[in-house]
């Protein structure tokens, strides 16, 4: 197995793109196996387009960005809004899980503007937390692996919670480096401009992820471009209390004052 391992887990095409995309570049960059998994298939996301259609851009899309991410790509499981906590997908979550044996996982806040975030973040830390039960069967079928991982979610949409609280990452990497190859990633979603123009209010979405990327930046007091994070607690995932980016990537490339300032103490 690699340790050197890490997969961001979203809900649909171009979320990694937007909050997730620099900092799995980053560590690719350092020789890091990336890997890409949206759970649902982007069904939803066209006014010129039936579902079936959307979907099968949709996928195109995702596969195209993951490409130029220099990451592997890994079907969906669900359509759009049929993200469920439930049995079958949390199973099937957690044979993806398995299969890559990640060190770092990516994913959504436990809080955010929609349910597909949120449950998407939901699976993903139940089915790394069950990576090591040998007594948990996932579908297909997967071996459990003990190696320690850490769950790292992303800023909820806007920065805001769904109760409009503004709230602040605990970390930021710097993707000044690698932030015009994830723009590069996001404009391969071409179908999704006219949806996003007509829907949320995004006069451009690659000018929606610049002006994210350079907000969190200026957050950070330091980088130009950067994306923020929480650090999931590690009871149950590893078996010490580590921050595996701030290991890998080191001063320059990451900021986390309370790791810091746990490790002076």
């Amino acid at each position: 197995m690699n340790p050197r391992t890490a997969i961001a887990i979203a809900a649909h095409p171009d979320d990694i793109e937007f909050q997730m995309a620099g900092t799995l570049l980053m560590l690719k960059n350092i020789g890091w196996e990336i890997h890409y998994f949206n759970l649902a298939t982007g069904n939803g996301g066209s006014i010129s387009h039936g579902p079936d259609e959307t979907a099968a851009m949709r996928r195109e899309e995702s596969i195209q960005a993951a490409a130029i991410l220099g990451a592997h790509w890994h079907p969906p499981i669900a359509n759009d809004l049929e993200i469920f906590y439930n049995d079958e997908l949390l199973r099937k979550v957690a044979a993806v899980v398995r299969e890559v044996r990640p060190s770092i996982v990516l994913t959504h806040p436990l809080q955010d503007y929609m349910e597909d975030h949120m449950i998407t973040a939901r699976l993903a830390v139940t089915a790394t937390f069950a990576h090591g039960i040998q007594n948990y069967r996932t579908d297909p079928p997967r071996d459990a692996y003990p190696d320690d991982v850490t769950v790292y979610h992303c800023t909820p949409h806007g920065g805001r919670d769904p109760l409009r609280k503004k709230v602040l990452p605990g970390a930021w990497t710097n993707t000044t480096t690698v932030h015009q190859t994830a723009l590069s990633a996001l404009a391969a979603h071409r179908s999704q401009k006219e949806w996003l123009d007509a829907t949320q209010g995004m006069s451009s979405y690659l000018n929606s992820m610049e002006e994210k990327a350079r907000g969190m930046g200026v957050q950070s007091g330091r980088f130009e471009y950067a994306e923020g994070w929480w650090r999931h607690l590690h009871t149950g995932f590893s078996a010490t209390d580590q921050d595996p980016l701030a290991e890998v990537l080191g001063d320059d490339h990451y900021i986390n004052p309370a790791f810091e300032a746990s490790l002076e103490l």
